[in-house]
């Protein structure tokens, strides 16, 4: 096959796409693709050389990526890697604009796609460059400042691109990427995020093993031991997993992974966030950061297999302990991430193992032998995920995605799967309530099809259930129904697609060499024809009779059916043709002779019944035409010629139904094989001569439709067959035996696609018909046009609906539409030529209609038809865009619903091959992108521009929406059309109507996803249109009192900002060319400058509305950019509109100046210090030190300062930046002589004091009381004017700071907060002198704020510090940090002002993060002796304190201790303290105590008072720090126990209620192996202590810390079995509340399998049952009850609460040892309390969850047992 391509094309193809050597023309592809690539590459590679990228390199790469579309690959290898670097060098260059960029990676994403095609070998990449593409665009330093506008789906393209060039990264690339990142890695900060991210994207995986040792063996166990060492989900541990899933799936075999598999399932189970025991509180960002479930079915799937069969184990765990969830009735937020687990994990075992058995090996690294999965495997792994997916079947989110895992599992193991499925089918089908089951099942049953159709050697007996199946389905097609009616119709067809419905019963007698279950299947065929019967009779007639619209709406005469009709007419059309194609003859001609009868002895109205009736006989055309047209056509043609014979009929209003319908018959059923209507012909154009002109609007409706079908069959090119096997099943069985090829794929090399190519005869009728009718349409219609013939509206309506069928039926043999080409739109030397596809029609004689616009404009009706006449002029080649994007879509659709995916290898079925050819086909007639301008489509587009601004909207809208289209499809004729468009908008015209100018602005506008001409990304065309909308204001058409044009101008306005990207100014190849782009009269720069003078006149204009004010505004602000200064009359005006009377203008000019700012700034030099990498006392001068602080001139210029707070941290970068001595930056404190033009204007305008007090005033109104906030963007205006003017201004606003710090108004403070932090961040660089007399300024200015602090303004405050603070030294700014260290906690202001100074220095400390270890433990022990706090805030403020103190103390590798505090000193000290509270047993109270008690407390107030501080600090790191103190936790769990109340009520005191949340915080902790046996050590304890409630709570802490540590517990069989100990110790606990808790423990861990029920438990409990009870005592009635119950009863209860755990503990099924257990139970029925009660709850409980399945479950028991039982349910001591 590849040999002769190769001679035709003089390559070897890449990869081409298969289906199009199946097209009726192949043998002319291969040169036309010749042809096209070759005019690609030569004008590509012409354009790269002239360095043109716009127009030329974007036309030709669009050219490449359509050639892509209709071809595939098919270009050479060497062709391939050029393009591949053509590409990456354009995407990487430097200025390219980003909207092109963003098309260029789109096209290099789809050539690198294939990465089987290129090896390492053939291509190698760079990474860096992609790399700094990605830091430039993703962490622009200008796009807040709106300087640049991205367009949002940069981020998704630019990903995936990485994405695609990862694995042609050379070899050195991991180490480089490590030393560039890993200085990075500083946990406390967002660069943490950033770097793992980056390793997430970039390092490559996919190197061969001999050169691993450059690839993740470098970093493996450092980011391995990094995962494991954290503990509370930080936001990068996400990036860190999709990291490993890549490794473990791109290196299967290759990583032992066995040491981390239960932390790993652990994990996951942790991160699906399923809600265990009674009151647990959720942590929030283990919800945010939970794990991506596509990730984690990638790496289980990987981990699968090898030697060891750890994973699998763990599997069958992770999957027992989470089965209970899927049951249909729990319902919740995790249910989604389930079902999307179970959906996905088969497909992903699946994908493996087409991978390593069936795909043609690669230069990919192959999965080693001793790790590839096994059949074994493969059954553990189908068995451990039969019974959740079972459950989930019936899941309230839809059955969809179970059952998508059960197609999966089903390829795998169809003895396993497919039985139990069947086995709920059945009874679903007869049971009549339930119609959920039905649809349920069926369409799990849809999902098995193709593995239990074809039986095959695993499960040979599949094909016996297929017609029992079919047979009980048909009740499922039912009116009332309609869910279930689509279903059943999908369930029929799928399986019709499958199976040959041909009776071959004769075979069993004819031939003697079939197996039993072929004999079977032969004689079980025979109820093919009876099921074909029935389905039509009984099923689809029935279905018609009951939606006759008769009976329904005759009254309301509504022209369509509803939407639901049309879906169950589409399902019924669609599984009745299946049917039919899958016939033998004899089955057909009977179903033929049934439906003729039933279509021909009924007259039904054409609206709904018809329709359907119609379908059923196109159906049956379609199949067999020859056979079919000889019953339809004679009786149609006779029955309408019988009817109108006499001459009235022709100008009747309402035809006789009769002959309606036998014309509606008549055009549907002509739609079939062209050549089988040709000896039809003549009776048929008379037919169309007779009914063309009826009068009656239906009438004529129905003949234009016949019309359109005769040509549409004689004229195109389309398969006649999809039959399941090629040639049809008309064999005699002796030699074909049909049942062979149930289920088979099609042969793509075979497949003998049946094609109808319009033969001469064909064309000639075509051409006829034309000239019959079409003819003398146009010429009447030109007639009229010219006045000479005068016709109604109904007749031009009538003859423009027959013009309009005419080039719907035969427009694809008309040719295309000739005319000059428009010169001049664009200049470029590169051809910008349109290609012509074959598409295997030869053009003839050009008929072209007139062009009728001269009418009145009130009739709507024919301008709509004109309007389609002309889309169709413009568009038509055969097929509509929409309905060939509906058919990919459900093509799509079918193939994944019945795709194989193991053998891959396109094994689809016959049917679904024909018709992706045949979608193939089409796609190369709709490819019509970049065609060339040509007049005549000008002329088109011209009357459509009329028609888009005429008198009616329903006009203007279909006439846009042409437009629309039409625009995306010529090149550059959106520069033509602008102009016209703009006429409509200009002030000077006064002829322009209200409708015109709405018109005009819809144009602009455009559709949601075609063009919007008001935005076109090019110089030439904003230009023109921005300063023209804006100008509209003063037409004297625009009215903004008309709401709908004020919303129009709003939308457009929104469009183009949702929609602006930058464009480029300087695109520049690689060399110092300057771009060939605009070879007009202007360059870039000068249009640029351009447009924003022209927006400027408008804005000085006087007369213009304030809302086109503010859309100038906008427009302007659009246009800061950061490659090319504003132009000074524009900074001008921005900083004039600062103080505009308008707020919304003065929130855009604060941000354009602060961009201007940006602009103006001018470049500190930069130069490399000599440091270099090394070990850790290296970065100890970083840290603040209060002996050495820079306090002099001389300090400060020899201290060197590391502003980001990152660096040093993990690792030295290879080169650290610093700035150079002050000496060689830019000079401070410039004269306004030496400032530039624009630098002056703002100069002036700040140091005027009228405009500086008019600024300030403005700044501190009020916006929207309540919600303001510090704003950033006042703040970067701030830092802005301080960085680039220095202390020019500070003299004249110091007055001002002043006055408003002693305001305590919140504008006025929050005013004042902007201004400091953008004063603190802008004096950077600043002189020594300068710094120290700022903060001689700032520092009572601060202090006074903070003791006038508000509930307002505190957060203002905090945020304002913890901005100045970010990313500066903590040396520079060590006069703050003094002053806020001074006394934090003093009382002054009372509590709330001590809570506010603590919450502004943690905002100023965390930004420092490891910096500051002196600072923090000074603050430490300053807050020491003061965690004794009295009022609750300020205790929440310290423990929030402590946990930002204590962050830095974390536990990772590769980290020396910390020099700052750590919490095992802290907590001994604390300890020590609360000693007087350990010892006592007494209840611990709560003393509130009185503020003026004189006097000191005794220990335990104080001890009291710090307990509750310590909790708030545990609840506060729950949710930040990265790992949690266990041991020290430990210490404090006997308190939290003894305190914590059992009850779940909320109107306990705050201690108890923290206490209780610590516990629940706590006990989800994730827990490392060395720890488990200290927990358990703890719990022990507690457990044996004298409180009740602390032994109740162990249970619940127990039952929460299990589950969420599960695998970590289960792999420490020590632990497991301690835990049992723990939990029957609790059973025999004195207290009825604690027993019960411990057998609800016992049976939640059974349940999730992680105990068992064993034998050596069954006989513990049963013993325990046998303790015999002491006999009651006759007693005197005075005496006093004996109330505390004797041990004998507490072991008795003991054991009968161990039975009830048992049996609780499956709620679902009934396994083996059950049956005896509730034998056992029952016998207990009548003890004394509270056993009693605990049975009857037991028995009430089972009744309860397995009432629904019972009839599976009695199965189980024994007739005796069933007795006994049923006795005890229904018994009378139930109700008692």
């Amino acid at each position: 096959m590849k040999k002769d391509v190769s001679e035709t094309l003089g390559f070897v193809p890449q990869k081409d796409i298969v289906y199009n050597k199946l097209l009726p023309y192949a043998d002319k592809l291969d040169e036309e693709s010749n042809d096209i690539l070759s005019k690609i590459k030569g004008n590509l590679g012409r354009a790269v050389q002239l360095r043109e990228i716009w127009p030329g390199v974007l036309f030709w790469t669009r050219k490449l990526s359509t050639y892509m579309r209709l071809y595939g690959r098919k270009f050479s290898k060497e062709d391939h890697v050029l393009f591949i670097k053509l590409l990456y060098e354009l995407i990487t260059m430097d200025k390219l604009e980003i909207s092109m960029m963003q098309g260029l990676a789109r096209l290099l994403i789809n050539l690198l796609k294939k990465r089987e095609l290129l090896s390492r070998e053939d291509l190698e990449l760079p990474w860096r460059p992609l790399y700094e593409l990605q830091e430039r665009i993703l962490y622009s330093k200008t796009e807040h400042l709106g300087l640049n506008w991205f367009p949002n789906t940069v981020e998704n393209v630019l990903k995936t691109l990485v994405k695609c060039c990862r694995p042609y990264f050379p070899d050195s690339a991991t180490q480089e990427m490590l030393e560039e990142w890993r200085p990075l890695l500083c946990p406390f900060d967002v660069t943490m995020q950033k770097a793992i991210g980056y390793f997430e994207l970039f390092l490559p995986t996919t190197l061969p093993p001999q050169l691993h040792h450059k690839g993740f063996k470098l970093w493996f166990d450092e980011l391995v031991s990094l995962w494991v060492a954290v503990q509370n989900l930080p936001g990068w541990e996400v990036h860190l997993v999709n990291l490993f899933a890549r490794l473990a799936n791109d290196n299967i075999g290759y990583i032992d992974w066995d040491p981390y598999i239960p932390k790993i399932f652990t994990r996951i189970l942790r991160s699906l966030n399923l809600p265990v025991g009674t009151c647990q509180m959720l942590v929030p960002r283990y919800l945010t950061n939970a794990y991506d479930v596509g990730h984690v079915v990638l790496w289980v799937s990987a981990l699968l297999g090898g030697p060891s069969k750890q994973a699998q184990a763990q599997l069958r765990g992770l999957f027992n302990s989470i089965t209970s969830f899927f049951h249909p009735s729990n319902h919740g937020r995790w249910l989604m991430k389930l079902m999307k687990l179970l959906q996905r994990l088969p497909a992903s075992v699946v994908r493996r193992l087409h991978r390593e058995r069936y795909r043609k090996p690669t230069w990919l690294t192959p999965v080693p032998d001793s790790h590839k999965l096994t059949e074994e495997d493969i059954t553990a792994f189908v068995e451990s995920m039969m019974q959740p997916v079972l459950l989930a079947m019936f899941s309230k989110t839809g059955s969809l995605d179970a059952a998508q895992a059960l197609q999966n599992l089903a390829l795998m193991r169809p003895e396993l799967v497919i039985p139990p499925v069947l086995e709920k089918t059945y009874p679903a089908m007869e049971t009549l309530t339930e119609p959920h089951q039905l649809t349920a099942t069926l369409s799990c049953m849809i999902g098995v099809a193709r593995s239990l159709v074809p039986g095959g050697p695993r499960f040979p007996e599949g094909p016996t259930h297929m017609l029992p199946l079919l047979m009980r389905a048909l009740p499922g097609v039912d009116p009332n129904d309609f869910s279930k009616c689509m279903i059943t119709f999908q369930f029929i067809a799928t399986f019709a697609t499958l199976v040959p419905l041909v009776d071959c019963s004769s075979a069993v007698h004819e031939r003697s060499d079939l197996t039993e279950v072929e004999r079977e299947m032969c004689s079980a065929s025979v109820e093919f024809e009876d099921f074909v019967l029935q389905f039509m009779d009984s099923r689809c007639f029935a279905l018609i009779d009951s939606s006759t619209l008769e009976q329904t709406r005759e009254e309301t005469e509504t022209e369509k059916m509803t939407h639901l009709e049309s879906l169950v007419e589409l399902g019924l059309s669609s599984t009745f043709s299946t049917i039919l194609t899958q016939c033998s003859m004899d089955i057909f001609k009977v179903a033929l002779e049934k439906v003729f009868n039933f279509a021909t002895t009924n007259i039904f109205e054409t609206r709904v019944a018809g329709r359907m009736v119609a379908d059923m006989c196109r159906a049956t055309s379609k199949c067999h035409p020859a056979e079919s047209l000889k019953l339809f056509v004679p009786h149609c043609c006779g029955a309408i010629n019988q009817m109108a014979i006499n001459e009235e009929v022709l100008s009747e209003e309402e035809l006789d139904k009769e002959l309606l319908w036998n014309l509606q018959l008549l055009s549907e059923v002509t739609r079939v094989d062209g050549d089988k209507i040709l000896p039809y012909s003549t009776q048929l154009v008379q037919i169309l001569q007779l009914s063309l002109h009826l009068k009656c609007k239906q009438g004529y409706a129905l003949a234009c439709n016949l019309l359109h079908h005769i040509l549409r069959s004689t004229a195109l090119i389309y398969p006649t067959e999809y039959c399941s096997v090629p040639g049809g099943f008309q064999q005699p069985t002796k030699d074909y035996l049909p049942i062979k090829d149930w289920g088979r794929p099609g042969d793509l090399w075979n497949l003998n696609i049946q094609w109808h190519v319009p033969s001469t005869e064909e064309t000639r009728f075509v051409f006829y018909v034309l000239d019959l009718i079409l003819r003398p349409e146009l010429l009447r219609l030109q007639r009229h046009t010219q006045g000479e013939q005068d016709m109604t509206r109904d007749d031009v309506l009538q003859s423009l609906s027959i013009v309009q069928h005419c080039l719907l039926g035969a427009g694809s043999q008309l040719p295309p539409l000739r005319g000059e080409p428009i010169p001049e739109l664009v200049t470029s030397m590169v051809s910008l030529a349109e290609t012509n596809l074959f598409t295997g029609v030869h053009y003839v004689w050009p008929v072209l209609p007139d062009h009728i616009l001269e009418h009145s404009e009130d009739d709507t009706k024919s301008l709509f038809s004109i309007i389609k006449i002309i889309s169709d002029l413009l568009h038509f080649k055969g097929s509509h865009k929409q309905e060939f994007d509906s058919r990919w879509k459900s093509f799509n659709l079918v193939k994944k619903s019945m795709e194989n995916r193991l053998h891959g290898r396109k094994q689809h079925i016959r049917a679904l091959l024909i018709d992706r050819v045949m979608l193939q086909h089409e796609l190369r007639k709709l490819t019509v992108e970049g065609c060339e301008y040509r007049s005549i489509h000008q002329e088109l587009l011209r009357d459509l521009l009329r028609l888009s601004t005429s008198t009616y909207s329903q006009v203007r809208s279909r006439a846009q929406s042409v437009l629309f289209t039409a625009l995306g499809t010529y090149n550059f004729c959106c520069r033509d059309v602008i102009p016209r468009v703009l006429e409509y908008l200009d002030p000077g015209r006064t002829d322009v109507t209200q409708q015109q100018f709405k018109g005009a602005l819809y144009c602009l506008l455009g559709n949601h996803s075609g063009v919007c001409m008001a935005n076109l990304h090019d110089w030439d065309c904003i230009t023109l249109t921005w300063p023209a909308l804006v100008r509209s204001g003063l037409s004297s058409a625009m009215s903004l009192e008309k709401p709908s044009i004020v919303r129009l101008f709003d939308d457009l306005a929104d469009k183009v900002h949702r929609q602006y990207e930058t464009i480029g100014i300087d695109f520049a190849v690689r060399e110092p060319f300057r771009l060939s782009c605009g070879r007009n009269v202007f360059t870039t720069d000068e249009k640029y400058e351009k447009l924003v003078g022209e927006l400027l006149d408008c804005l000085n204009d006087r007369n213009m509305p304030w809302k086109f004010e503010h859309i100038a505004i906008g427009f302007m602000s659009l246009l800061l950019r950061d490659d090319h200064p504003l132009p000074s009359a524009a900074v001008l005006f921005f900083v004039k509109s600062l103080n505009h009377d308008s707020l919304l203008v003065r929130k855009v000019a604060i941000s354009a100046v602060a961009g201007i700012m940006k602009q103006l700034k001018r470049p500190h030099k930069k130069e490399w210090s000599g440091l270099t990498a090394g070990d850790r006392p290296d970065n100890k001068w970083l840290q603040y030190n209060s002996s050495s602080l820079p306090r002099s001139q001389q300090a400060w210029e020899a201290c060197m300062f590391v502003e980001k707070t990152h660096w040093g941290y993990y690792s030295w970068p290879q080169k650290l930046m610093m700035y150079a001595p002050s000496e060689e930056q830019p000079k401070q404190g410039l004269t306004r002589e030496e400032m530039t033009e624009r630098e002056q204007i703002i100069y002036d305008h700040f140091s005027d004091p009228v405009f500086i007090n008019q600024l300030i005033e403005f700044l501190s109104l009020e916006d929207r009381k309540g919600k303001d906030k510090f704003s950033p963007r006042r703040f970067c205006l701030f830092k802005g004017l301080f960085r680039n003017f220095h202390d020019a201004f500070l003299p004249l606003l110091k007055p001002h700071m002043e006055r408003l710090v002693a305001d305590t108004h919140e504008s006025k403070q929050r005013c004042v907060a902007e201004i400091t932090s953008g004063l603190i961040r802008g004096s950077k660089h600043w002189s020594y002198q300068k710094v120290e007399s700022l903060w001689e300024f700032l520092c009572p200015l601060i202090r006074t704020a903070l003791n006038n602090i508000t509930v307002e303004t505190y957060a203002d405050w905090g945020t304002c510090i913890a901005t100045a603070c970010e990313s500066r030294d903590p040396r520079k700014l060590h006069w703050l940090f003094e002053m806020l260290m001074e006394s934090p906690v003093n009382g002054e202001g009372g509590s709330f002002v001590d809570a506010c100074r603590l919450y502004v220095l943690q905002g100023g400390l965390a930004q420092q993060e490891w910096r500051v270890p002196e600072l923090l433990h000074r603050l430490l022990q300053y807050l020491e002796p003061k965690l004794t706090q009295v009022y609750k805030n300020v205790r929440e403020r310290i423990g929030s304190v402590l946990t930002y103190i204590f962050m830095i103390d974390v536990n990772l590798p590769y980290t020396r201790p910390t020099a700052s505090p750590r919490i095992k000193e802290f907590t001994e000290r604390v300890m020590l303290r609360l000693k007087p509270l350990m010892e006592g047993d007494e209840e611990i109270q709560n003393h509130v105590v009185e503020e003026n008690e004189v006097g000191e407390q005794d220990e335990r107030t104080q001890a009291i008072k710090l307990l509750k501080t310590v909790l708030k600090w545990l609840m506060a790191s729950a949710g930040r720090s990265f790992s949690t103190a266990v041991p020290e936790q430990l210490q404090l769990l006997p308190l939290l126990f003894k305190i914590a109340p059992v009850e779940n009520d909320d109107s306990y005191d705050e201690l108890k209620r923290d206490a209780k949340t610590c516990l629940s915080l706590m006990s989800q902790g994730l827990l490392y192996t060395e720890q488990i046996p200290q927990v358990l050590l703890a719990l022990r304890v507690i457990a044996g202590s004298g409180s009740w409630h602390a032994r109740y709570t162990v249970l619940t802490y127990l039952q929460i810390m299990v589950f969420y540590n599960l695998f970590t517990f289960m792999s420490d069989q020590r632990a497991v079995d301690d835990v049992r100990a723990l939990v029957i110790r609790l059973l025999e606990d004195e207290q009825l509340e604690v027993r019960e808790m411990a057998a609800t423990t016992l049976s939640g861990f059974l349940q999730c399998n992680f105990l068992s029920m064993d034998a050596a438990m069954q006989s513990h409990f049963e013993a325990l049952c046998k303790t015999r009870l002491p006999k009651k005592r006759r007693r005197e009635l005075g005496s006093v009850m004996d109330t505390i119950p004797s041990g004998d009863l507490v072991r008795r209860h003991a054991g009968v609460l161990g039975l009830s755990a048992c049996i609780l503990s499956s709620p679902y099924d009934v396994p083996t040892w059950m049956p005896q257990l509730l034998m056992d139970l029952s016998a207990h029925l009548n003890d004394t309390q509270p056993i009693e009660m605990t049975v009857k709850k037991t028995l009430s409980n089972f009744r309860r969850t397995h009432h629904d399945n019972w009839q599976e479950h009695k199965q189980q028991f024994t007739d005796d047992q069933l007795l006994v039982l049923t006795d005890l349910l229904v018994s009378p001591c139930y109700y008692a």
